[in-house]
């Protein structure tokens, strides 16, 4: 008989606040690329800017180990989110979904806080800025 319970399936969440989803990987495959992780995370808007959070600036750092297990720093566009609290699972499921990926752990931070000057170029045309 199978002992897992629902808190087996549901995402990890450290004392310091950082998400964790899937399993951590420890043995060797396909070495993913911050490429990899870029191409998907922009696919993934803001749900209020409406553009993706990789241009918006969002993404402070990607970190993959020799494992594909991966580390992600993010911030949103201000502390008071309405998604704060459902956004960076969503983008730990989605970045999770890339084949060979191990764990992804997601940290959201304030420091430094986002403001427009970390929008990439194209991303500030669109939005007038």
């Amino acid at each position: 008989m199978d002992n897992k319970t629902l808190s087996d399936f549901m995402p990890k969440v450290s004392s310091d606040g950082e998400i964790t989803y899937g399993e951590k990987s420890s043995s060797q495959s396909v070495t993913l690329t911050n490429d990899h992780i870029i191409k998907v995370l922009t696919g993934i808007k803001d749900p209020e800017m409406d553009m993706n959070i990789y241009d918006l600036g969002l993404i402070y750092d990607i970190s993959i180990d020799n494992f594909n297990n991966i580390k992600i720093i993010m911030t949103l566009t201000t502390v008071n989110c309405p998604v704060a609290d459902s956004f960076p699972l969503e983008v730990a499921k989605k970045v999770h979904e890339l084949k060979d990926v191990g764990q992804v752990s997601i940290k959201l931070t304030f420091q430094p806080p986002w403001n427009k000057d970390m929008m990439s170029e194209n991303a500030k045309l669109a939005l007038g800025f």
